[in-house]
């Protein structure tokens, strides 16, 4: 037998995972995962709110209300839509840092939520049609994660909406580790504090949650794919906004008078380089994505995202745009174009390289959990990315999702299932890493 299934295995009816000698109780995590995907919490960056959407008041006060029936303490529901508490320290080992679990409530913005999920069981490796749009299908052909797992039992949604497992899966698993220590004092760790929060996927997520209030020395997000997956390196990021601001005139007469922002739109999103999209790039290239246009023949915006892992080639991305609504600008001396930049976050290897410990510390939790780690950049970022820029050093783990941003996402209940022992492992370490001595 290999040595994943030594450390990992199912009782009949998948209700325990062992794992490393412990176990959790993998009914209840699936239970609570179906109970929050179903919750449609997709987020809006237009009505300016924090959280953006009342969805995710909905999740989030369930979240509050089923960590105090757990018995985490200092539970609380923030004005600005955060719910945190904290496991107590059950160490007598003095110094051991305070750790953060995080993970978003919010789903994408592309396709609606409130999923209707579905088990299927003890997959077998047949193509799987999801019955609200039988032309969603998934296949081991298509999707090399689903041949790894077949024997778990896999979670999708029905074929119109986000399952939301990014990131229901993180927020899963965190729930399921903070019920097991909870009920078992005997394993020794430091003091934890959870932290779920909205609008990950606008790029808000953590902003406006000071770090003193998160009151922990290290994080980690769980908002990754593939079982033994630790990202600590990301893209850097801004957001470019283009106004255009043409000349109205009846379409009537409007020979020689009329400037036509939409056009002007079109124009500069033609202007951009095609090699530089994300469609035509991959591993370390970054992009520039014009993801939203809006407007009139008056006035229109054009908003992009710029991607890069370096941020020389971040620098170079915004000279391009500059660049292009210059030769718009040129082209048509009587429109008026303007260009603001935003910065969104920063690669998070540029602060984790400071001091390895996080990253090396989850490696080898991964391994205790009976999986092979393996160290990935994300052509993305997490909130760890601008956790870690302010100061906590917060690389991403997995838990398990996949197909993310489709109606073909997925998630297996067994990956969850070890995210969560992947917790429990990486706070012992932390406590038996920690050279303090014990208290009398």
């Amino acid at each position: 037998m290999p040595a994943t299934s030594r450390a990992f295995a199912f009782a009949s009816g998948g209700r325990l995972a062992y794992v490393g000698g412990m176990n959790i109780d993998t009914e209840d995590l699936l239970e609570r995962f179906c109970r929050y995907v179903r919750i449609d919490t997709r987020s809006d960056p237009h009505t300016g709110l924090t959280p953006s959407t009342p969805g995710q008041w909905d999740l989030l006060r369930l979240l509050e209300a089923e960590l105090k029936a757990l018995g985490a303490e200092e539970v609380e529901l923030t004005g600005h839509g955060y719910v945190l508490a904290t496991i107590p320290a059950t160490t007598r080992r003095q110094g051991v840092p305070t750790l953060a679990w995080l993970a978003h409530v919010d789903t994408a913005t592309e396709l609606p939520g409130g999923a209707k999920p579905i088990v299927h069981r003890n997959y077998d490796g047949r193509p799987i049609v999801l019955p609200d749009d039988p032309t969603q299908v998934l296949t081991v052909e298509t999707i090399p994660h689903l041949r790894e797992a077949i024997g778990d039992d896999i979670i999708t949604a029905s074929g119109t909406t986000l399952l939301g497992a990014d990131d229901k899966a993180g927020v899963a698993a965190i729930v399921a580790a903070t019920r097991h220590l909870l009920r078992h004092p005997e394993i020794p760790h430091g003091r934890i504090r959870v932290c779920f929060n909205p609008d990950e996927e606008i790029g808000h997520g953590l902003r406006t949650l000071p770090l003193e209030r998160l009151g922990a020395e290290v994080g980690y997000t769980l908002d990754s794919e593939a079982r033994g997956e630790v990202d600590d390196e990301t893209f850097s990021a801004d957001a470019a906004v283009v106004e255009i601001r043409g000349v109205a005139a009846h379409p009537g007469w409007a020979k020689d008078v009329m400037v036509n922002a939409l056009r002007l739109a079109a124009r500069f999103i033609a202007a951009l380089p095609q090699a530089r999209s994300p469609e035509r790039t991959a591993d370390r290239e970054g992009f520039i994505h014009p993801n939203e246009i809006r407007g009139t023949s008056e006035r229109a915006t054009v908003r992009l995202i710029l991607r890069d892992f370096e941020l020389e080639g971040l620098a170079e991305s915004r000279r391009l745009v500059e660049q292009a609504a210059a030769a718009v600008q040129a082209a048509e001396p009587g429109a008026r174009l303007e260009v603001t930049f935003h910065e969104q976050y920063r690669n998070m290897r540029y602060w984790l390289d400071r001091d390895p410990r996080s990253v090396e510390y989850a490696l080898e939790a991964i391994r205790r959990t009976g999986l092979t780690p393996f160290r990935h950049r994300i052509r993305g970022g997490t909130d760890g990315s601008q956790l870690t820029a302010r100061g906590l050093p917060t690389p991403n783990l997995f838990c398990g999702m996949h197909q993310v941003h489709s109606q073909r996402e997925w998630v297996s209940l067994q990956d969850m299932s070890l995210a969560a022992q992947m917790l429990i492992q990486l706070v012992r370490i932390w406590e038996e890493r920690t050279p303090g001595s014990l208290a009398t």
